[in-house]
């Protein structure tokens, strides 16, 4: 049974910062990609950011490269999205989601699981 715990998001002004977490289980913290994707009220699904913690490879969605960086924690099986310079448009609610890994080590594919998600508001 897949488990993501996630928090942190909020509210916060244009130009503040907030940091999301996630964590999960040893086996799927190893055996997957891990990121988030986000989606506003009414807008389509965006990609935000991933990381395959076997590697590090990690990846950004355009519209928040530069401002947010997701990074890993292997003591706690927990990846983190430090979001920088937040806009107006960031504002969505967040989801830690499940990705597949190519034999190369990135992430690659759907995202396969993901919950509740937590909502960030930027105003």
């Amino acid at each position: 049974h897949v488990q993501l715990v996630e928090s942190g998001g909020g509210s916060v002004q244009s130009g503040g910062s907030l940091r999301l977490s996630c964590s999960v289980s040893l086996h799927t913290y190893t055996s997957n990609c891990l990121g988030w994707f986000r989606q506003a009220a009414g807008k389509e699904r965006e990609v935000v950011a991933g990381i395959y913690t076997g590697n590090g490879n990690a990846y950004y969605g355009d519209s928040v490269k530069g401002r947010f960086t997701i990074s890993q924690d292997d003591t706690e099986n927990t990846v983190y999205l430090q979001m920088d310079n937040l806009k107006p448009d960031d504002t969505a609610m967040y989801y830690c989601a499940l990705r597949g890994v190519n034999a190369a080590g990135y992430c690659y594919g759907d995202f396969a699981y993901w919950e509740q998600g937590t909502q960030v508001t930027v105003s």
